[in-house]
C-alpha cells in the first residue's frame, strides 16, 4: 500500500494533451474508449484521440458564438453533446459532424450544469440566475422550472432512475433533492460550505457523494443521512467522478491534486496526483482504467490500472460477481425471434476488455433496450442482434462461427455470452429506455432470448 506522505514520489501522467487557449471545463469519454470530447472557457469544443493525443478535425465552434463552454453531458445513445454556456444558452451538438443542432434559451445567467435523464428525452441545466430547467429534448420546451432559492445552481444531476434531481447550491451551502416530474423539494442536505461538485448517485442507486469546502460526504439516499466523510484536504474541492462499477472515486481541489478514493471503505487510494494548475474536470474511462483531467488548457491522462496494481488495489476495477438465477421453466418468451436483414455494429474495440465468466446455470437479468435499434457485435463466437421492427419484441443472443482453435468449446461460448450481458451499459448509450427481461440458457445450449415486457400506450 503506498505511504501517504510528502516524500511520495510523484506520479508522471500517461499523456499532455493541448490546444485550448482557455481553462478547460469539462470532459467526456465516446462509446468505444479511443475518443473523449472537451469542452474550454475558449468558447470550443473539442475530439480527441486519446491513443495519439491529437485533436481530430476543427475546433467545434457555434457560428457567430463566442460563449465560453462550462459543462457538457453525452446523451445515453452517445449521439449528442449538451452543453452549458455563459450566454445563458443550452445547446446540442451532433457526435458525428461536430455542429450545433439545437440552442435552448430561458436561463437568464451562466449555465453551469447539464445532465441527461436515463431514457434521454429530458435534459436538466442548472444555472446562475439560480433556477434548474428541464428540457424535453424532443420538443425543445422547458417542461419543469425549480426555482432553487440559491443565488446560482452550481451542480445538477439526475438519479439513476431519473426520478429525482439533486442540485448543488451556492448561498445555502448544501444540497437539495427534488422531484424531477412535479419539482417538490423531498429533502435538503447540508453542508459547511457551498457544494461544488455532486457525483451520480451509485449505480445501485443507495449513496451519493457531494463535495466542498476541505471535505466529500456520503449519504445515503434511504434516510439521506450521511454516512461517511472524506477528508480531501483544506481547499476546495471543484471536481468529483465516479467510475462505473462505483467502487472508485476521483476528487481534485485547489490544491492542484487529484485524490482517488476506496468509496466501499472512505478511505485514500495511492499517492495525490499533482497538477501544475487548476483543476476544473475529470472522467473516468468506462472499464475505470483511464482517468482525463482538464488542469488549466491542457488535458492530462492518467494510468489508473497501473497505479492501482502498484499499491495492490486492482479489485477495484473489477465487475461485480454474476450471481446464477433460477430455471426457464416460468418464462413467458412465448414465440419465437424474428430474423433479421440489417444490424449495426458496436464502435471498435468496445468489448475489448469484456470480462470471463463462466456460466453453471440459467440466469435472468434486466437491462435497457429499445427494440427499434438493431445490435450486432460479434464477440469470441457470439453475436448480438435485436429486432430492427418498433412492434417486434425479440433480442436473440447465438454463437456464431468461430475462427479460433478453442472455438467448439461451449464453456467458452457461455462465458463469452454473459461478457456481453455484463456490459448492459452499452446497450444503455446505444438505444433508449425501454426494459427487457433477458433469461439465459446454461451452458448446454449457450443461447438466450430477450422479451420486451409490453406497457400499455398512453397518449
Amino acid at each position: 500500500m503506498y505511504p501517504l506522505t510528502s516524500d511520495t514520489t510523484a506520479i508522471a501522467p500517461r499523456k499532455t494533451m493541448r490546444g485550448h487557449t482557455h481553462q478547460v471545463r469539462g470532459v467526456l469519454h465516446l462509446p468505444g474508449g479511443q475518443r473523449i470530447i472537451t469542452c474550454s472557457e475558449d468558447g470550443s469544443l473539442r475530439l480527441w484521440d486519446l491513443e495519439s493525443g491529437a485533436q481530430i478535425g476543427d475546433d467545434w465552434r457555434d457560428e457567430g458564438e463566442q460563449a465560453a463552454v462550462f459543462t457538457i453531458a453525452l446523451s445515453p445513445n452517445g449521439d449528442c453533446v449538451a452543453s452549458g454556456n455563459d450566454d445563458g444558452k443550452v445547446r446540442l451538438w451532433d457526435v458525428e459532424t461536430g455542429k450545433v443542432i439545437a440552442r435552448w434559451t430561458g436561463h437568464t445567467d451562466w449555465v453551469r450544469s447539464v445532465c441527461w435523464s436515463a431514457d434521454g428525452r429530458r435534459v436538466v441545466s442548472g444555472s446562475d440566475d439560480g433556477i434548474a430547467r428541464v428540457w424535453d429534448v424532443r420538443s425543445a420546451e422547458t417542461v419543469l422550472t425549480i426555482k432553487t432559492g440559491s443565488q446560482w445552481v452550481l451542480t445538477v444531476i439526475y438519479s439513476p432512475n431519473s426520478t429525482k434531481i439533486a442540485t448543488g447550491i451556492h448561498n445555502e451551502s448544501g444540497i437539495k433533492i427534488w422531484d424531477s416530474k412535479t419539482g417538490e423539494l423531498l429533502a435538503t442536505l447540508k453542508h459547511d460550505y457551498q457544494v461544488w461538485s455532486v457525483v451520480s448517485w451509485t449505480s445501485d442507486g443507495k449513496r451519493l457523494v457531494s463535495a466542498s469546502y476541505g471535505s466529500i460526504r456520503i449519504f445515503d439516499t434511504a434516510t439521506w443521512r450521511r454516512i461517511a466523510i472524506l477528508e480531501g484536504g483544506t481547499f476546495d474541492v471543484h471536481t468529483l467522478c465516479l467510475s462505473r462499477n462505483g467502487r472508485l472515486l476521483a476528487s481534485a481541489s485547489d490544491d492542484q491534486t487529484v485524490r482517488l478514493w476506496n468509496l466501499n471503505k472512505s478511505i485514500p487510494v495511492g499517492p495525490p496526483l499533482q497538477h501544475e494548475g487548476n483543476i476544473r474536470c475529470a472522467a473516468f474511462s468506462a472499464d475505470g482504467k483511464l482517468l482525463v483531467t482538464g488542469c488549466d488548457n491542457n488535458m492530462q491522462v492518467w494510468d489508473i490500472c497501473g497505479i492501482l496494481k502498484q499499491g495492490g488495489f486492482e479489485d477495484l476495477l473489477s465487475l461485480p460477481n454474476v450471481v446464477a438465477g433460477s430455471s426457464l421453466k416460468n418464462s413467458n418468451a412465448a414465440r419465437r425471434p424474428t430474423q433479421l436483414k440489417d444490424s449495426y455494429r458496436g464502435p471498435p474495440g468496445f468489448f475489448d476488455d469484456a470480462p470471463h465468466v463462466h456460466l453453471r446455470r440459467a440466469i435472468s437479468i434486466t437491462v435497457p433496450l429499445r427494440a427499434a435499434v438493431v445490435l450486432s457485435q460479434p464477440l469470441l463466437g457470439v453475436e448480438l442482434r435485436s429486432s430492427a421492427a418498433f412492434h417486434r419484441s425479440f433480442v436473440v443472443l447465438t454463437p456464431t462461427p468461430a475462427k479460433q482453435p478453442n472455438s467448439s468449446n461451449t464453456q467458452d461460448k457461455a462465458s463469452s455470452l454473459v461478457a456481453v450481458l455484463l456490459l448492459s451499459k452499452f446497450l444503455q448509450y446505444r438505444t433508449g429506455s425501454r426494459w427487457l427481461s433477458l433469461r439465459g440458457q446454461g451452458t448446454e445450449h449457450s443461447s438466450c432470448a430477450v422479451t420486451r415486457k409490453h406497457r400499455r400506450r398512453h397518449r
